[in-house]
């Protein structure tokens, strides 16, 4: 095999990406939350599942394709301190747009007072900015280190310390899911803007975004590694060989500081940048070194447009789930409920059915995105 072009682009990434949007849209849209297969709900607490695999895979795609991006800029002649305004600029943007989706639809005003700010597109937001600091800088070796100690550092804070207002340490309190520094800062901090389900702890908490960003980091790792320029078998084994090594960590460490996406362990971040290695490998081994690609236009069309399709897709489900409602014998139902009672309830299982309807909803956005790609459009923040 000739070697490629350092700067070709690898429809591999165009694939993944896609493909964990897509995922991310059907896990979130069940048409009933209370009948859904196991593999499509998250771990309750320790553990995994595929569904607890999509934000990281997004986090670890955002660290590939900012190195290569930023990479080319700097290959260009592009200013560092240009480039790092863009970052800020850019970070800040998806941050505001986050909140933006967080409090829609933005009436009445309270929503816009109490929304909440962490959040998955915050996270990603500050994931972004954080990855982007500590390796724009600095050899491969000591960015290594930093991962390291930030992923050591996270692990001592949880386990070790002790929580205010408890009488004990993070270790002799896991499985409370509000007993922990990061519940416990958060509470300090951001209280009245947490997570609506919970109010005491937030999933994308503030202490729980310091290891969403080796995440990113580990996916900044991989961009090097395709990106050097060696023969794209050298890269595709490279792949599979880091992932392997950092899934087999990650389960180690596993024994005595649980894998858990809520918390974004250090254990979690090793497992899953190791299985979207793996998998980006995969993806790689089958679309560009064997050319199969008739099957990739579905994910190639999510992929162009992410953030129209995580931005269009909340503000529709929110707004079929909750705010547009329709008269039903008196009642005011909303407009979901009436189309998965009638479409979808009315002769599938439970779990069938939610599933059915999770699945449609991914095939409209399919079809909203395809439309824009016909045209060329492509919503860049």
């Amino acid at each position: 095999m000739s070697a490629p072009a350092p700067r070709e682009r690898l429809l591999a990434l165009d694939v993944f990406r896609g493909a964990t949007v897509a995922g991310m849209l059907l896990v979130n849209n069940p048409g009933d939350w209370g009948a859904i297969y196991p593999p499509l709900e998250h771990a309750a607490w320790d553990g995994w599942t595929p569904t607890d695999l999509i934000f990281p895979f997004f986090l670890f795609i955002v660290g590939i394709t900012t190195h290569l991006s930023l990479s080319g800029r700097r290959a260009r002649g592009d200013d560092e301190a240009v480039i790092l305004r863009q970052v800020l600029k850019r970070g800040a943007l998806i941050i505001l747009l986050g909140w933006a989706l967080a409090s829609f639809p933005w009436w009445p005003l309270t929503r816009i007072a109490n929304v909440r700010i962490p959040g998955v597109l915050p996270r990603i937001g500050l994931a972004y900015i954080g990855c982007y600091l500590l390796t724009a800088r600095g050899t491969l070796r000591a960015q290594v280190l930093t991962l390291v100690a930030l992923l050591y550092g996270y692990w001592f804070a949880m386990t070790l310390l002790p929580v205010p207002g408890t009488d004990g340490i993070g270790a002799t309190l896991w499985g409370i899911k509000d007993a922990n520094i990061g519940a416990w800062l958060d509470r300090l901090l951001l209280d009245g803007h947490l997570w609506r389900q919970s109010r005491t702890w937030d999933p994308e908490g503030l202490v729980s975004t310091i290891p969403a960003v080796g995440t990113a980091m580990c996916g900044v790792f991989a961009g090097r590694w395709l990106g050097s320029g060696r023969p794209l078998a050298e890269r595709l084994n490279g792949l599979f060989a880091a992932g392997a090594l950092a899934m087999m960590l990650g389960l180690m460490w596993h024994w005595s500081f649980p894998i858990n996406k809520s918390l974004w362990t250090s254990s979690y971040v090793l497992f899953t940048a190791g299985v979207a290695c793996v998998s980006l490998a995969a993806i790689m081994w089958v679309t560009d070194i064997h050319r199969l690609t008739g099957w990739t236009g579905f994910f190639v069309t999510y992929g162009l447009n992410p953030m129209v399709a995580f931005l269009g897709s909340g503000a529709m489900a929110r707004t079929i789930a909750s705010l547009w409602k329709v008269d039903v014998d008196g009642t005011a139902t909303a407009v979901q409920t009436v189309v998965f009672r009638a479409a979808y309830a009315s002769w599938l299982a439970p779990k069938d059915a939610s599933l059915a309807f999770a699945v449609t909803f991914v095939l409209f956005w399919y079809a909203v995105l395809r439309v824009l790609q016909a045209r060329g459009i492509v919503f860049k923040v």
